[in-house]
């Protein structure tokens, strides 16, 4: 598990190259800080990264407020899943 600042976690990322790393948390941060903005309160941003045969499977949930949001996204490339599960998130939200 990687935390980024307090209330952000990213499980399932320990085995990504240096660069790799680098873009995921660019993205994720990117997200939380839209998400912090747009909902004053936000407790917590989890995503989780289960690598397939397939590609990859990203599973994003957040809570903030009394609202929780969860969203998934299965894709070959490991950024445009984790763009589109954070995306799905930010919707709900």
């Amino acid at each position: 598990m990687i935390e980024l600042g307090g209330n952000i976690t990213l499980h399932g990322f320990k085995d990504r190259d240096y660069a790799e790393l680098i873009v995921v948390k660019k993205i994720v941060g990117r997200y939380a800080r839209q998400i912090s903005d747009q909902h004053q309160g936000m407790e917590g941003l989890s995503v989780t990264l289960k690598a397939e045969k397939s590609g990859y499977t990203v599973e994003a949930s957040c809570k903030a407020k009394e609202k929780e949001a969860h969203g998934s996204d299965t894709q070959p490339n490991l950024f445009v899943a984790l763009d589109g599960a954070l995306k799905k998130v930010v919707q709900q939200l």
